[in-house]
Protein backbone atom coordinates (compact mmCIF):
# COMPACT_ATOMS: atom_id res chain seq x y z
CA UNK A 1 0.00 0.00 0.00
CA UNK A 2 1.18 3.61 -0.40
CA UNK A 3 2.14 5.50 2.67
CA UNK A 4 2.56 9.67 2.68
CA UNK A 5 6.39 10.40 2.36
CA UNK A 6 6.35 12.10 5.48
CA UNK A 7 5.47 9.66 7.37
CA UNK A 8 8.22 6.75 6.12
CA UNK A 9 10.69 10.05 6.47
CA UNK A 10 10.22 10.52 9.77
CA UNK A 11 10.07 6.78 10.47
CA UNK A 12 13.30 6.47 8.66
CA UNK A 13 14.78 8.76 10.81
CA UNK A 14 14.13 7.03 14.42
CA UNK A 15 17.75 5.33 15.94
CA UNK A 16 17.75 1.79 16.72
CA UNK A 17 15.01 1.06 14.50
CA UNK A 18 15.01 -1.81 11.49
CA UNK A 19 12.95 0.67 8.91
CA UNK A 20 13.37 -1.71 5.71
CA UNK A 21 11.97 -4.62 7.85
CA UNK A 22 8.92 -2.38 9.59
CA UNK A 23 8.56 -1.29 5.70
CA UNK A 24 7.99 -4.50 4.43
CA UNK A 25 4.89 -5.39 7.14
CA UNK A 26 3.16 -2.86 5.04
CA UNK A 27 3.40 -5.74 2.01
CA UNK A 28 1.44 -8.38 3.83
CA UNK A 29 -2.20 -7.94 5.24
CA UNK A 30 -3.33 -6.81 8.48
CA UNK A 31 -3.38 -9.25 11.42
CA UNK A 32 -6.38 -10.27 12.73
CA UNK A 33 -7.56 -10.84 16.34
CA UNK A 34 -10.14 -12.65 18.27
CA UNK A 35 -10.29 -12.09 22.00
CA UNK A 36 -12.70 -14.79 23.80
CA UNK A 37 -14.99 -13.60 26.63
CA UNK A 38 -14.28 -15.28 29.79
CA UNK A 39 -17.73 -14.78 31.36
CA UNK A 40 -19.14 -17.30 29.05
CA UNK A 41 -19.40 -21.18 30.45
CA UNK A 42 -17.46 -23.32 28.73
CA UNK A 43 -16.50 -20.88 26.24
CA UNK A 44 -13.06 -22.06 25.09
CA UNK A 45 -14.36 -25.54 24.87
CA UNK A 46 -16.64 -24.24 22.66
CA UNK A 47 -14.65 -22.52 20.40
CA UNK A 48 -11.83 -24.63 20.01
CA UNK A 49 -14.02 -27.67 18.66
CA UNK A 50 -15.61 -24.44 16.26
CA UNK A 51 -12.13 -23.46 14.75
CA UNK A 52 -9.44 -25.34 15.81
CA UNK A 53 -6.31 -24.80 18.26
CA UNK A 54 -5.31 -21.07 17.31
CA UNK A 55 -2.10 -19.25 18.19
CA UNK A 56 -2.80 -17.15 21.59
CA UNK A 57 -1.57 -13.39 21.74
CA UNK A 58 1.25 -13.36 24.07
CA UNK A 59 0.36 -10.45 25.56
CA UNK A 60 -3.19 -11.72 26.01
CA UNK A 61 -4.54 -14.01 28.09
CA UNK A 62 -8.08 -14.40 26.01
CA UNK A 63 -6.45 -13.42 23.07
CA UNK A 64 -5.96 -15.92 19.74
CA UNK A 65 -4.64 -14.57 15.89
CA UNK A 66 -7.58 -15.48 13.29
CA UNK A 67 -4.77 -16.88 11.31
CA UNK A 68 -6.78 -18.27 8.25
CA UNK A 69 -9.84 -19.67 10.61
CA UNK A 70 -13.17 -18.90 9.08
CA UNK A 71 -14.60 -16.66 11.90
CA UNK A 72 -17.23 -14.47 10.79
CA UNK A 73 -19.49 -11.88 12.38
CA UNK A 74 -22.52 -14.00 11.00
CA UNK A 75 -21.45 -17.11 13.11
CA UNK A 76 -23.77 -18.02 15.94
CA UNK A 77 -20.97 -17.75 18.70
CA UNK A 78 -20.93 -14.34 17.98
CA UNK A 79 -24.32 -13.43 18.26
CA UNK A 80 -23.73 -15.40 21.49
CA UNK A 81 -20.78 -12.90 22.70
CA UNK A 82 -18.44 -15.61 23.00
CA UNK A 83 -15.88 -13.50 21.33
CA UNK A 84 -15.02 -10.25 20.63
CA UNK A 85 -13.07 -9.52 16.60
CA UNK A 86 -10.14 -6.98 17.78
CA UNK A 87 -6.93 -6.29 16.71
CA UNK A 88 -4.06 -8.25 18.24
CA UNK A 89 -1.60 -5.48 19.29
CA UNK A 90 -4.96 -3.06 20.56
CA UNK A 91 -5.07 -6.19 23.78
CA UNK A 92 -2.24 -5.40 25.16
CA UNK A 93 -3.07 -1.74 26.61
CA UNK A 94 -6.39 -3.25 29.13
CA UNK A 95 -3.97 -5.69 30.31
CA UNK A 96 -1.64 -3.12 31.69
CA UNK A 97 -4.32 -1.98 34.05
CA UNK A 98 -4.28 -3.91 37.39
CA UNK A 99 -8.10 -4.21 38.40
CA UNK A 100 -9.21 -5.06 42.20
CA UNK A 101 -12.44 -6.15 43.07
CA UNK A 102 -14.79 -2.74 44.13
CA UNK A 103 -12.71 -0.36 41.86
CA UNK A 104 -15.05 2.02 40.07
CA UNK A 105 -12.93 2.03 36.35
CA UNK A 106 -13.32 4.49 33.82
CA UNK A 107 -12.58 3.96 29.82
CA UNK A 108 -12.96 7.37 29.16
CA UNK A 109 -12.91 7.00 24.99
CA UNK A 110 -14.52 3.44 25.16
CA UNK A 111 -16.41 3.31 21.12
CA UNK A 112 -16.40 0.77 19.45
CA UNK A 113 -15.66 -1.25 22.90
CA UNK A 114 -12.46 -3.61 22.67
CA UNK A 115 -11.53 -2.58 25.61
CA UNK A 116 -14.65 -1.66 27.52
CA UNK A 117 -15.52 -5.28 26.80
CA UNK A 118 -11.59 -6.64 27.89
CA UNK A 119 -11.91 -5.09 31.11
CA UNK A 120 -15.84 -5.91 31.72
CA UNK A 121 -15.03 -9.04 32.35
CA UNK A 122 -13.45 -8.75 35.25
CA UNK A 123 -17.10 -8.73 37.09
CA UNK A 124 -15.89 -7.60 40.70
CA UNK A 125 -15.46 -4.06 38.97
CA UNK A 126 -18.32 -1.38 38.00
CA UNK A 127 -16.72 0.43 34.89
CA UNK A 128 -18.25 3.89 33.11
CA UNK A 129 -17.63 3.54 29.77
CA UNK A 130 -17.73 6.66 27.98
CA UNK A 131 -18.20 8.04 24.01
CA UNK A 132 -18.36 11.61 22.95
CA UNK A 133 -19.72 10.89 19.61
CA UNK A 134 -23.97 9.17 19.35
CA UNK A 135 -23.35 7.03 16.80
CA UNK A 136 -20.51 5.22 18.06
CA UNK A 137 -21.93 5.43 21.42
CA UNK A 138 -24.74 3.50 20.02
CA UNK A 139 -22.18 0.75 18.85
CA UNK A 140 -20.41 0.84 22.00
CA UNK A 141 -23.76 -0.12 23.78
CA UNK A 142 -24.64 -3.04 21.31
CA UNK A 143 -21.29 -4.37 21.90
CA UNK A 144 -21.48 -4.42 26.08
CA UNK A 145 -24.95 -5.74 25.65
CA UNK A 146 -24.46 -8.48 23.11
CA UNK A 147 -21.04 -9.84 25.17
CA UNK A 148 -23.70 -9.65 28.32
CA UNK A 149 -22.11 -7.41 30.80
CA UNK A 150 -23.85 -6.22 33.44
CA UNK A 151 -21.43 -4.22 34.85
CA UNK A 152 -21.13 -1.13 32.94
CA UNK A 153 -22.78 2.14 32.72
CA UNK A 154 -22.41 3.81 28.88
CA UNK A 155 -22.48 7.83 28.76
CA UNK A 156 -22.24 10.14 26.08
CA UNK A 157 -20.55 13.15 27.41
CA UNK A 158 -17.31 15.08 26.68
CA UNK A 159 -14.42 14.25 29.29
CA UNK A 160 -14.92 18.08 30.25
CA UNK A 161 -18.96 17.51 31.61
CA UNK A 162 -17.72 13.93 33.10
CA UNK A 163 -14.74 15.50 35.08
CA UNK A 164 -17.61 18.11 36.33
CA UNK A 165 -19.33 15.48 37.73
CA UNK A 166 -17.24 12.62 38.82
CA UNK A 167 -14.26 14.84 39.70
CA UNK A 168 -12.14 12.36 41.93
CA UNK A 169 -14.29 8.98 41.72
CA UNK A 170 -12.33 6.62 39.89
CA UNK A 171 -9.25 4.97 40.97
CA UNK A 172 -8.65 3.23 37.47
CA UNK A 173 -8.85 5.70 34.08
CA UNK A 174 -8.17 4.13 30.60
CA UNK A 175 -7.17 6.39 28.07
CA UNK A 176 -7.54 5.15 24.70
CA UNK A 177 -7.19 8.44 22.92
CA UNK A 178 -8.22 9.67 19.52
CA UNK A 179 -5.15 9.76 17.79
CA UNK A 180 -3.43 9.92 13.94
CA UNK A 181 -3.93 6.32 13.69
CA UNK A 182 -0.40 5.64 11.72
CA UNK A 183 -0.94 1.65 13.54
CA UNK A 184 -4.45 1.64 11.57
CA UNK A 185 -3.35 2.49 8.16
CA UNK A 186 -3.70 -1.18 6.35
CA UNK A 187 -6.62 -1.69 8.43
CA UNK A 188 -8.32 1.78 7.59
CA UNK A 189 -7.03 3.50 4.36
CA UNK A 190 -8.32 6.16 5.24
CA UNK A 191 -6.19 7.11 8.19
CA UNK A 192 -3.10 7.20 5.83
CA UNK A 193 -4.92 9.25 3.09
CA UNK A 194 -5.97 11.91 6.48
CA UNK A 195 -2.36 11.92 8.05
CA UNK A 196 -0.45 14.67 7.69
CA UNK A 197 2.68 16.57 10.58
CA UNK A 198 -0.33 18.68 11.13
CA UNK A 199 -3.07 16.17 11.84
CA UNK A 200 -0.11 14.79 14.35
CA UNK A 201 0.19 17.99 16.05
CA UNK A 202 -3.16 18.47 16.14
CA UNK A 203 -4.07 15.02 17.55
CA UNK A 204 -1.56 15.42 20.57
CA UNK A 205 -3.12 18.68 21.49
CA UNK A 206 -6.52 17.36 22.20
CA UNK A 207 -5.37 14.22 23.68
CA UNK A 208 -3.40 16.72 26.56
CA UNK A 209 -6.50 18.07 27.25
CA UNK A 210 -8.48 14.73 27.65
CA UNK A 211 -5.18 13.48 29.93
CA UNK A 212 -6.37 17.07 31.87
CA UNK A 213 -9.62 16.24 31.91
CA UNK A 214 -8.82 12.24 33.19
CA UNK A 215 -6.41 13.33 36.16
CA UNK A 216 -9.37 15.43 37.42
CA UNK A 217 -11.38 12.29 37.13
CA UNK A 218 -8.64 10.00 38.72
CA UNK A 219 -8.63 9.62 42.78
CA UNK A 220 -5.55 9.93 44.75
CA UNK A 221 -3.86 6.40 44.59
CA UNK A 222 -4.85 5.42 41.28
CA UNK A 223 -3.68 4.44 38.22
CA UNK A 224 -4.51 5.60 34.59
CA UNK A 225 -3.26 3.47 31.25
CA UNK A 226 -2.76 6.29 28.69
CA UNK A 227 -2.67 4.28 24.78
CA UNK A 228 -2.89 4.96 21.44
CA UNK A 229 -2.72 3.16 18.22
CA UNK A 230 -0.16 5.42 16.47
CA UNK A 231 3.67 5.58 16.64
CA UNK A 232 4.19 9.11 17.17
CA UNK A 233 6.18 10.13 19.56
CA UNK A 234 4.56 13.37 20.05
CA UNK A 235 1.25 11.96 20.90
CA UNK A 236 2.90 8.72 22.68
CA UNK A 237 5.95 9.35 25.05
CA UNK A 238 5.98 13.09 25.15
CA UNK A 239 1.89 12.99 26.05
CA UNK A 240 3.36 10.17 29.14
CA UNK A 241 5.95 12.80 29.72
CA UNK A 242 3.37 15.78 29.53
CA UNK A 243 1.42 13.80 32.77
CA UNK A 244 4.66 13.50 34.53
CA UNK A 245 5.37 17.04 34.14
CA UNK A 246 2.03 18.28 34.59
CA UNK A 247 1.65 16.16 37.57
CA UNK A 248 4.53 15.42 39.48
CA UNK A 249 2.41 13.10 41.67
CA UNK A 250 1.82 10.78 38.65
CA UNK A 251 5.27 8.03 38.05
CA UNK A 252 5.54 5.98 34.68
CA UNK A 253 5.77 2.20 35.58
CA UNK A 254 5.77 0.55 32.06
CA UNK A 255 5.33 1.10 28.85
CA UNK A 256 4.69 -0.87 25.31
CA UNK A 257 5.16 0.30 22.38
CA UNK A 258 4.26 -2.42 19.94
CA UNK A 259 5.77 -2.44 16.56
CA UNK A 260 4.91 -4.71 13.43
CA UNK A 261 8.08 -5.92 12.14
CA UNK A 262 8.76 -6.97 16.10
CA UNK A 263 5.66 -8.45 17.18
CA UNK A 264 2.40 -9.99 15.12
CA UNK A 265 0.09 -6.55 15.79
CA UNK A 266 -0.36 -3.91 13.66
CA UNK A 267 0.95 -1.28 16.45
CA UNK A 268 0.07 0.21 19.93
CA UNK A 269 1.60 2.24 22.49
CA UNK A 270 0.45 2.30 26.42
CA UNK A 271 1.77 3.32 29.46
CA UNK A 272 0.90 2.80 33.11
CA UNK A 273 1.37 5.56 35.39
CA UNK A 274 0.53 5.49 39.12
CA UNK A 275 -0.40 8.49 41.47
CA UNK A 276 1.76 8.22 44.12
CA UNK A 277 -0.50 10.23 46.34
CA UNK A 278 -1.92 8.48 49.72
CA UNK A 279 -4.85 6.65 48.52
CA UNK A 280 -8.19 8.07 50.17
CA UNK A 281 -11.18 5.53 50.64
CA UNK A 282 -12.93 5.83 47.44
CA UNK A 283 -16.51 5.59 48.67
CA UNK A 284 -18.09 6.05 45.12
CA UNK A 285 -20.22 8.80 44.44
CA UNK A 286 -22.07 12.02 46.16
CA UNK A 287 -25.95 11.12 45.77
CA UNK A 288 -27.64 8.63 44.75
CA UNK A 289 -29.82 7.95 41.58
CA UNK A 290 -34.15 7.64 42.60
CA UNK A 291 -34.79 4.39 42.96
CA UNK A 292 -38.11 2.36 40.52
CA UNK A 293 -41.11 2.86 42.36
CA UNK A 294 -41.73 -0.96 43.72
CA UNK A 295 -44.51 -1.27 41.38
CA UNK A 296 -41.77 -1.28 38.50
CA UNK A 297 -39.52 -3.35 40.35
CA UNK A 298 -42.49 -5.36 41.33
CA UNK A 299 -43.48 -6.34 37.62
CA UNK A 300 -39.53 -7.67 37.29
CA UNK A 301 -39.75 -10.00 40.63
CA UNK A 302 -42.91 -11.43 38.92
CA UNK A 303 -41.00 -12.15 35.44
CA UNK A 304 -38.36 -13.32 37.58
CA UNK A 305 -39.96 -15.91 39.71
CA UNK A 306 -42.49 -17.14 36.53
CA UNK A 307 -39.14 -17.49 33.76
CA UNK A 308 -36.01 -17.37 35.65
CA UNK A 309 -34.00 -19.83 38.22
CA UNK A 310 -32.12 -16.73 39.46
CA UNK A 311 -32.63 -13.69 41.43
CA UNK A 312 -30.65 -10.31 40.34
CA UNK A 313 -29.78 -7.89 43.49
CA UNK A 314 -28.92 -4.37 43.11
CA UNK A 315 -30.62 -0.55 42.40
CA UNK A 316 -33.32 -0.79 40.47
CA UNK A 317 -33.98 2.52 38.68
CA UNK A 318 -36.01 3.69 35.79
CA UNK A 319 -35.49 5.64 32.69
CA UNK A 320 -38.96 6.43 30.91
CA UNK A 321 -40.28 2.97 30.75
CA UNK A 322 -37.21 0.95 30.97
CA UNK A 323 -35.87 -0.80 33.97
CA UNK A 324 -32.66 -0.79 34.99
CA UNK A 325 -30.60 -2.94 36.83
CA UNK A 326 -27.42 0.30 38.01
CA UNK A 327 -23.95 -1.11 39.23
CA UNK A 328 -23.20 0.18 42.59
CA UNK A 329 -21.26 3.54 43.65
CA UNK A 330 -21.78 5.62 40.45
CA UNK A 331 -24.49 7.96 40.17
CA UNK A 332 -26.56 8.87 36.80
CA UNK A 333 -28.62 11.78 37.28
CA UNK A 334 -27.21 14.81 34.93
CA UNK A 335 -25.02 12.63 32.55
CA UNK A 336 -26.21 11.73 29.10
CA UNK A 337 -26.38 8.10 30.43
CA UNK A 338 -27.47 5.86 26.72
CA UNK A 339 -26.91 2.61 28.74
CA UNK A 340 -27.49 2.91 32.66
CA UNK A 341 -26.42 -0.22 33.94
CA UNK A 342 -28.34 -3.84 32.92
CA UNK A 343 -30.92 -3.19 30.95
CA UNK A 344 -33.84 -5.79 32.23
CA UNK A 345 -37.21 -4.61 30.16
CA UNK A 346 -40.33 -2.19 29.80
CA UNK A 347 -42.88 -1.90 32.33
CA UNK A 348 -46.09 -0.77 30.47
CA UNK A 349 -49.58 -1.33 31.00
CA UNK A 350 -49.00 -3.41 33.88
CA UNK A 351 -46.77 -5.95 32.63
CA UNK A 352 -43.08 -6.41 32.16
CA UNK A 353 -41.24 -7.23 28.72
CA UNK A 354 -37.89 -8.43 29.13
CA UNK A 355 -34.97 -6.92 27.41
CA UNK A 356 -32.88 -8.48 24.83
CA UNK A 357 -29.58 -7.35 27.11
CA UNK A 358 -31.13 -9.67 30.10
CA UNK A 359 -30.93 -12.43 27.75
CA UNK A 360 -27.80 -12.04 26.75
CA UNK A 361 -26.39 -11.45 30.41
CA UNK A 362 -28.13 -14.95 32.24
CA UNK A 363 -26.36 -17.76 32.10
CA UNK A 364 -28.11 -20.60 29.64
CA UNK A 365 -29.52 -22.66 33.32
CA UNK A 366 -30.91 -19.26 34.84
CA UNK A 367 -34.12 -19.69 32.38
CA UNK A 368 -36.85 -21.83 33.14
CA UNK A 369 -37.78 -22.47 29.86
CA UNK A 370 -35.48 -23.23 26.93
CA UNK A 371 -34.67 -24.11 23.50
CA UNK A 372 -30.98 -25.61 22.45
CA UNK A 373 -29.38 -25.96 19.12
CA UNK A 374 -25.98 -26.31 17.85
CA UNK A 375 -23.92 -24.03 16.29
CA UNK A 376 -24.56 -25.49 12.70
CA UNK A 377 -28.45 -26.23 12.98
CA UNK A 378 -30.75 -25.20 10.58
CA UNK A 379 -33.45 -23.57 13.43
CA UNK A 380 -29.72 -22.00 14.96
CA UNK A 381 -29.93 -19.82 11.29
CA UNK A 382 -33.90 -19.46 11.18
CA UNK A 383 -33.61 -17.83 14.72
CA UNK A 384 -31.01 -14.99 14.31
CA UNK A 385 -33.07 -14.13 10.68
CA UNK A 386 -36.29 -13.76 12.97
CA UNK A 387 -38.32 -16.88 11.43
CA UNK A 388 -40.38 -19.16 14.05
CA UNK A 389 -39.48 -22.00 16.03
CA UNK A 390 -41.11 -25.14 17.27
CA UNK A 391 -41.98 -25.22 20.73
CA UNK A 392 -43.36 -26.65 23.90
CA UNK A 393 -43.72 -23.78 26.52
CA UNK A 394 -45.97 -21.14 27.16
CA UNK A 395 -44.67 -17.71 28.13
CA UNK A 396 -40.79 -16.16 27.61
CA UNK A 397 -38.04 -18.90 27.34
CA UNK A 398 -34.65 -18.16 25.97
CA UNK A 399 -32.95 -19.90 22.38
CA UNK A 400 -29.67 -20.96 23.53
CA UNK A 401 -26.65 -22.26 20.56
CA UNK A 402 -24.60 -24.70 22.21
CA UNK A 403 -25.73 -23.56 25.93
CA UNK A 404 -25.18 -19.92 25.05
CA UNK A 405 -28.06 -17.42 24.94
CA UNK A 406 -28.59 -15.68 21.69
CA UNK A 407 -32.15 -13.71 23.04
CA UNK A 408 -35.99 -14.51 24.15
CA UNK A 409 -38.47 -16.34 22.63
CA UNK A 410 -42.30 -16.61 23.36
CA UNK A 411 -44.06 -19.98 23.44
CA UNK A 412 -48.20 -20.35 22.57
CA UNK A 413 -49.48 -23.53 20.71
CA UNK A 414 -46.45 -25.09 20.33
CA UNK A 415 -45.04 -22.15 18.61
CA UNK A 416 -41.89 -20.38 19.86
CA UNK A 417 -42.74 -16.31 18.71
CA UNK A 418 -39.01 -14.95 17.89
CA UNK A 419 -37.89 -12.04 20.39
CA UNK A 420 -34.61 -11.20 18.77
CA UNK A 421 -34.21 -8.00 17.87
CA UNK A 422 -34.64 -6.45 14.43
CA UNK A 423 -31.95 -4.39 13.84
CA UNK A 424 -29.62 -7.72 14.79
CA UNK A 425 -31.82 -10.20 12.39
CA UNK A 426 -29.18 -11.91 9.51
CA UNK A 427 -31.20 -11.49 6.46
Amino acid sequence: MKLPELFLERMKGLSDFDFNAFEKTYDRPAEAGIRLNPAKENGYTLFKEAFGDLERVPWCEYGFYAGDADIRGTHPYHAAGLFYFQEPSAMCAAELLPLCGGDLVLDLCAAPGGKTTQLAANKNITLVSNEIIPKRCRVLSENVERMGFGNVIVTNETPERLAEVYKGMFNKIIIDAPCSGEGMFKKEPAAAEAWSPEHVASCAVRQRKIIDSAMELLSPGGAVVYSTCTFSESENEENAAYIERTYPYMKQLRTEKLYPHIVRGEGHFAVLLKDMREEKNNSGARGEDKRADNEFAGLYREFEKKYLNVSLDGDFIMFGENLYLKPGGIPVEGIRTPRPGLHLGTCKKGRFEPAHALAKYLDGKAFRFSVNFGREELLTKKYLHGETLPGDFEGFGAVLCDGLPLGWCKGSGGILKNRYPKGLRLY
